[in-house]
């Protein structure tokens, strides 16, 4: 047995040997208590970078830990493999994206196992596979068959040049993310699946995810957005009276309601597209107005444009008060009514609206009715006492929301509203790589779902990228077929549905895989909801906001018996680097730099000098990623995922450093040395002991909340320890112990070591220790010795010395005897196992 640790040997022994044996395959039927260990499920771009191998570290330590505890345990791999990045390829490589995307999926797979993730590849799964998919068009067409299904005109983000719908995500400084051409604002018609049918319970379902962070119920809250406020109708000046209703609006602030000096309505609403066939000016406007992404972001930050249509709206409390009628680019059809009132003096994009176009700005709320004719030179959103408001004055600002909310009910032109932020989830995509939407379109029929015995619709393999757009629009044979109903001539849906729903139900799969139906309910509820799911921030509203939705979705119509998904979430920190930039403006990988003799950055082929950048999220962009392979060929897969555990708490970004993989490559070694040294046999050590429980508690308690950082303190201090004591019984006990406590972290040292010190069976089959809670609690404690209430010494005793014991110790403590000079004290305070105050 060599005395350095071999990673290079070690690492693919026991990776073999855990696969021979069908370590991690878990078994549904087994009787042990069921644990559920889920990272979300990566991308397969091609290589795996360290935020991958951090993420999945954490999932694996706590995996590994469950399955000593006792636990079967669920800790599944796969590959979110549908989307654009995929089609770029495809365009750029000249290469099918099935053939990059699986290409992919073997590297990372190869990757992955390197590491020594305990994970249950039996059950891989890819959503680009038909096995997956397939499926998924089934409980597709089991939601459209349950009414949560629809199709509607909407408007979309749309990159003229790629010719396809892009998310709001996708949609930068006003570009396409790929093309870099002006996004427009176009109707088509689309898919959408009814999410706000489930808002209310969304909300509140929030509120049972005390395993989850503050922050992400907080954004997913935002999200859904539930608010109170009125909904009522402008009439039209000069249309016949009699309520009837010309434009609608809802509004949060109808306190505000004296303030309004416009109405502005949607590029897309019916108003302004009948304007638009009469009036050429119009229609002209309102082709600049969609020249605009959809998203808050980008409505926000766009220069805001409006067009004077020349109509004009009653005030609905005084009929003789007039608002003119404006096109604006801010107001989106799809958001809310379509149209609003603007109050310039209390909102920041009515006001930048009205200062452009010379509108009317009049205060209607201030701190005190005394600031009734303060000038407002900026808007003021906040609540306030109402002034300027005829009969509001002087009410605080809910108590006038609530006045106009009973007039308008008792006239019968408005009424009070709860409504939400959330809108239907809109999951068309006129792109080929992703999930064949299961519709066929029949002139006769319209849309109609493809029978059950016909499914999976499978992509077809002989497509071209050569022009823009869909390549599916184009294909010669695939989208004719007859219709499944009538039987007459009918096309296929050419949209693909939005990767966000491949993610929304996988974790069902991974837990039950028959091969006649997406999942079977009894074997999939035996592991739902997931115990542990990890995973970026970044994914805090969309992806669990729609798993989330997608599971209540199935709960309602009675495939599965849980609502929630996820009954534990844990959102990582990112690994950051340095980034460093050349002269001339080029980003530089961190291989392509060195430090000169003077300690100065300059480019390693060059030596011209380099500026130090900012320490970022690792990114391809700003090219200061570390490949984990050669890092791997260096110091083995242990040090790899002992750094990612040690040097920051995981919820924290953790910056990459050679010296901290160094330093855990060192304590790898180090433990090497102690599983190797000789065996005491007898012997006694009560302290070793004692910190060698405290060890086991500190370790087990650290995993169980997902402190990492802190299990591993604990294990650099039980080793420092064990290094220290001499040759016993305890010591060997400590060492062996030593080896149960870092193998969810170091599985593969801890494999080699147990071999080495003639252990039976295999560590990751063994189970955790347990710790006596009477050796948590220590036997001595140290006393603090007062003179006139100041500090003079300390003293050391056992744990209960009476009070008498303790005065006696204390006054013959030579700094004591020093300060009281032979005299006697006057008075002696004890206060057991803490304090010994002397009066003199």
């Amino acid at each position: 047995m060599t005395d350095r640790f071999d990673p290079a040997v070690a690492d693919r022994r026991w990776q073999k040997r855990w696969a021979e044996a069908r370590s991690f395959q878990a078994d549904s039927n087994s009787a042990k208590p069921k644990s559920y260990v889920l990272e979300m499920f990566p991308y397969p771009s091609g290589r795996i970078h360290m935020g991958h191998v951090r993420n999945y570290t954490m999932g694996d330590v706590l995996a590994r830990f469950r399955r000593m505890q006792g636990y079967e345990v669920l800790h599944p791999m796969g590959w979110d493999a549908f989307g654009m990045p995929a089609e770029n390829a495809a365009m750029e490589k000249k290469v099918h994206p099935g053939t990059w995307t699986r290409q992919n999926i073997a590297t990372m797979r190869e990757q992955l196992q390197r590491i020594g993730f305990a994970l249950d590849w039996s059950r891989e799964l890819a959503t680009c596979e038909p096995n997956y998919y397939g499926h998924e068009q089934s409980l597709f067409l089991d939601l459209m068959e349950a009414g949560l299904v629809f199709r509607k005109e909407s408007e979309v983000n749309w990159d003229p040049v790629d010719m396809t719908v892009l998310a709001n995500e996708q949609v930068i400084d006003g570009k396409g993310w790929r093309s870099g051409a002006p996004v427009e604002r176009k109707k088509l018609s689309q898919w959408f699946l009814k999410i706000t049918d489930f808002a209310e319970d969304l909300l509140e379902g929030l509120g049972t995810l005390d395993q989850w962070p503050d922050k992400v119920r907080l954004m997913q809250q935002n999200w859904i957005g539930k608010s109170r406020g009125l909904q009522f109708c402008f009439r039209l000046a000069g249309t016949a009276p009699g309520g009837a209703c010309d434009i609608e609006v809802f509004t949060t602030r109808p306190d505000t309601i004296f303030g309004a000096s416009f109405v502005a309505i949607s590029p897309s609403h019916p108003i302004g597209e009948a304007l638009a066939a009469e009036r050429p000016e119009v229609a002209e406007f309102i082709a600049r107005a969609r020249a605009g992404g959809t998203s808050a972001a980008e409505i926000e930050t766009a220069e805001k444009l409006g067009f004077d249509t020349g109509l004009e709206v009653l005030h609905p409390l005084d009929p003789d008060w007039r608002l003119p009628v404006w096109i604006a680019n801010f107001v989106l059809m799809d958001y809310g009514t379509g149209a609003l009132f603007g109050v310039p003096a209390h909102d920041v994009r009515d006001f930048e609206f009205a200062k452009k176009y010379h509108l009317p700005i009049r205060r209607v709320v201030a701190d005190s009715p005394r600031g009734a004719d303060e000038p407002v030179v900026e808007a003021e959103p906040g609540a306030g006492i109402a002034v300027n408001s005829r009969f509001l004055d002087g009410l605080a600002s809910d108590q006038a929301t609530a006045e106009v909310i009973k007039r308008a009910e008792a006239a019968g032109w408005g009424e009070g509203k709860t409504q939400y932020r959330l809108r239907d989830w809109g999951v068309s995509r006129q792109r080929y790589w992703g999930t064949p939407i299961p519709v066929v379109h029949c002139e006769e029929c319209g849309p109609v779902g493809v029978p059950r015995d016909q499914l999976p619709v499978v992509l077809p393999e002989d497509v071209s990228f050569e022009l823009p757009g869909n390549p599916l629009d184009r294909h010669p044979t695939w989208t004719t077929v007859d219709c499944p109903k009538c039987g007459a001539a009918a096309r296929r849906e050419t949209d693909t549905l939005d990767t966000f729903v491949d993610s929304s139900w996988y974790f069902i799969r991974f837990a039950s895989q028959p091969d006649n139906r997406p999942f079977d309910r009894a074997e999939a509820e035996k592991w739902l909801p997931v115990g542990q799911y990890i995973g970026g921030v970044e994914h805090a509203i969309l992806h669990l906001l729609y798993a989330r939705f997608w599971t209540r979705a199935l709960e309602r119509i009675g495939k599965i018996g849980i609502k929630e998904p996820f009954k534990g979430l844990f959102t990582q920190g990112m690994v950051t680097h340095e980034t460093y930039e050349s002269l001339d403006g080029r980003w530089l990988n961190p291989d392509e730099v060195a430090v000169a003799e003077n300690g100065a950055l300059v480019e390693r082929a060059t030596g011209t000098a380099v500026r130090l950048g900012r320490v970022e999220k690792m990114s391809k962009s700003k090219k200061n990623t570390v490949d984990p392979e050669p890092i791997l060929d260096r110091y083995g897969a242990d040090a790899v995922r002992w750094f990612m555990l040690s040097d920051s708490p995981p919820e924290r970004d953790l910056e990459w450093s050679e010296s901290g993989i160094e330093g855990a490559a060192r304590f790898v070694q180090r433990v090497w040395r102690l599983a190797l040294a000789p065996k005491g046999n007898d012997g006694h050590d009560a302290a070793l002991l004692r910190k060698l429980h405290r060890a086991i508690a500190a370790v087990g308690e650290a995993i169980e909340g997902l402190q990492f950082n802190k299990s591993v303190a604990a294990l650099y201090e039980l080793a420092s320890a064990i290094e220290k004591a001499k040759p016993s019984a305890t010591r060997d006990e400590a060492i062996r112990t030593l080896l149960l406590l870092i193998a969810p972290g170091a599985p593969h040292l801890a494999e080699e070591a147990w071999a080495a010190r003639g252990e039976t069976g295999m560590i990751a089959d063994a189970s955790w220790p347990a710790f006596e809670p009477g050796l948590l609690v220590d036997d001595e404690v140290t006393i603090a010795v007062q003179i006139n209430g100041k500090l003079r010494d300390t003293m050391t005793a056992a744990r209960g010395l009476s009070r008498e014991d303790a005065e006696v110790l204390a006054l013959a403590l030579p700094k004591v005897q020093a300060q009281l000079g032979g005299g006697t004290p006057r008075k002696v305070i004890v206060v057991p196992d803490r304090l010994v105050n002397i009066v003199a």
